[in-house]
């Protein structure tokens, strides 16, 4: 798919009409990098939401683990603190009579070693089968009382023990009733009533060793707090939080309390009573090191995400940079191609013209020579003179068409190449001075800068100068009266030698440095052939160089040229 798509974009860049046009490697590159960023960063993002996920129940297992194993501890303390009691007071009830129970004295003797053994004793009280408190030991005026109509009462005698919720009852005070029933063997029944303190749970409560901020606390299963709660109310007060699912095992659950705090509530039901405890913890506190770890992972991602996106557009500019150089190499060498095959097209044409041309040339010259040799034979012909005139104006112009006519053989095939070893600054010294009256006339300053160290190059003379002399002619065709023109030359490493010839004319525009060395191109409206640069181009290809131009239009121009020191291997066979 992602294949696809390069291809497609890659595609239409080469077909376009404008391939190297900066806006559309812009375009493609502002989609590379989408594309890139797209493949990079969904599975780093997806990478990233996975092990947050993953992470987070990690860290809420080990913070519930803990809370769940100590609350499940504490509920079997506090079973086991109950059950101990129950027991403790059935065993009494069983080991004495009705009649041993009776005595104060007794009750009080049996009393004082419950105390010293089991802790959380109140009082003690015997109980008759019909409500009424037998005898009573503890700090209360309870003898003589009528529980027959309490709720508990009627329990005990049908289940055989109860044990109540934290209530204040006569006493005026949070406490939890202990009720065990008898029955003899003569079937009198009594029932042994014991109270217990209900700070002893809160000091079981106390040895959980919960951590500052967290709260633990009993309440029943109509949602009455058992026990005094810091965060949620005193003993005996309704607990704003609501009574979560039954489960005897101890449970955690997320959620928020009436204050708007984020908890885990850890809970876990009694058997055998109507208490349920449970345990609050902020998960602000315990997510601490999460949310720090959290933010540690959200920079380290941003810092990836600009890393990826950095790298992904560094990389993808040097891809279209290199792209763009190679398409820039690629249409060059497409002009230079067609270019060549124009030159190849016009040359043959230029070959088959200039040889019909050169045959009627060939006959004039003739005859007009034999006109000049039959004058000279007849001494008395009247306007000799004028007639020779004529016939030396008509041999002056076939030569000036025999001229033309070379040229253009010139331009259609490789002819009269010889090279040898030569001085270029010698080379220019000499051809500029065929210019130098037209550029006194003009007041045009030819000025030559030529490096004195030059290399000597094996090269053809006469396609040198004709390579400078067009290149001069168009230099001074473009520059006004008092203009300058400047010609250089230099040592390119040990293989190249170049010159070059500036001029401050009137430049070109980039539409015509496309077309400077195209047969029959021309700015001079009318006046040029067309061909000049055409063959200069053709010649220095020949010769194993290369040419180049700078120009801005009303600053100047600038033709530079660099030749090989040796003489290539086709120029040789030319000269062959």
């Amino acid at each position: 798919m992602l294949g696809d798509i390069f291809t497609r974009h890659f595609k239409d860049l080469h077909t376009s009409e404008d391939s190297i046009s900066p806006e559309r490697y812009e375009t493609l590159k502002r989609k590379i990098v989408g594309l890139m960023a797209v493949v990079t960063m969904v599975p780093l993002l997806l990478m990233a939401l996975i092990n947050f996920a993953e992470f987070q129940a990690t860290m809420s297992r080990e913070v519930q683990n803990p809370l769940r194993v100590i609350l499940g501890k504490t509920r079997n303390s506090i079973d086991l603190f109950l059950a101990e009691r129950v027991s403790t007071v059935a065993f009494i009830a069983q080991a004495y009579s009705f009649q041993d129970l009776s005595s104060e004295r007794d009750l009080a003797r049996i009393f004082r070693v419950m105390r010293k053994e089991f802790e959380g004793f109140m009082d003690l009280g015997l109980i008759d089968s019909k409500g009424h408190q037998v005898s009573y030991v503890g700090p209360y005026d309870l003898k003589g009382r009528d529980y027959s109509g309490q709720e508990w009462f009627a329990q005990v005698q049908a289940n055989g023990k109860y044990v109540s919720d934290v209530f204040l009852g006569y006493r005026n005070l949070p406490h939890v009733v202990i009720c065990v029933q008898h029955v003899a063997e003569s079937g009198e029944s009594w029932i042994l009533r014991a109270t217990l303190d209900t700070r002893q749970f809160e000091k079981i409560i106390a040895a959980m060793g919960l951590e500052p901020g967290s709260d633990a606390f009993l309440v029943n299963r109509k949602g009455i707090l058992q026990t005094s709660s810091y965060l949620y109310g005193d003993v005996l007060q309704p607990c704003p939080l609501p009574l979560p699912p039954v489960s005897y095992e101890a449970s955690v659950v997320s959620t928020t309390d009436p204050s708007g705090r984020d908890i885990y509530l850890s809970y876990a039901y009694f058997p055998n009573t109507d208490f349920v405890l449970m345990a609050a913890k902020p998960r602000l506190g315990v997510l601490t090191a999460w949310y720090n770890l959290r933010g540690d992972l959200l920079v380290i991602f941003l810092a990836g995400v600009v890393a990826t996106f950095y790298v992904v557009s560094r990389f993808t500019g040097l891809l279209l940079i290199r792209m763009r150089e190679a398409e820039e190499r690629r249409a060059l060498a497409f002009r230079q191609v067609e270019h060549a095959q124009k030159l190849s097209s016009i040359g043959r044409l230029a070959a088959g013209v200039a040889h019909e041309i050169n045959n009627p040339l060939a006959i004039i010259n003739e005859k007009a020579g034999l006109m000049k040799d039959l004058l000279a034979l007849q001494e008395d012909y009247p306007g000799k003179s004028k007639f020779l005139r004529q016939v030396e104006a008509i041999i002056s112009a076939v030569e000036r068409c025999r001229g033309i006519t070379h040229r253009m053989l010139g331009f259609a095939r490789r002819m009269d190449v010889k090279i040898e070893a030569l001085s270029l600054n010698e080379v220019i010294t000499e051809t500029s001075s065929f210019l130098q009256r037209e550029a006194e006339s003009r007041n045009v300053s030819l000025s030559l800068e030529l490096d004195p160290a030059l290399s000597r190059i094996e090269s053809d003379r006469g396609q040198l100068q004709q390579v400078i002399l067009n290149i001069l002619n168009n230099a001074l065709a473009a520059i006004p009266d008092r203009g300058t023109i400047a010609v250089r030359t230099w040592n390119q490493g040990e293989e190249h030698v170049g010159f070059s010839i500036q001029d401050n004319g009137c430049g070109m525009s980039e539409d015509t440095l496309k077309c400077i060395f195209e047969p029959f191109f021309t700015t001079k409206r009318g006046k040029g052939t067309g061909l000049g640069l055409s063959i200069t181009y053709g010649i220095i290809k020949r010769l194993g160089g290369e040419v180049s131009v700078q120009s801005q239009e009303q600053v100047g121009s600038t033709f530079t040229v660099l030749l090989p020191v040796m003489a290539p291997p086709t120029a040789a066979v030319e000269a062959a």
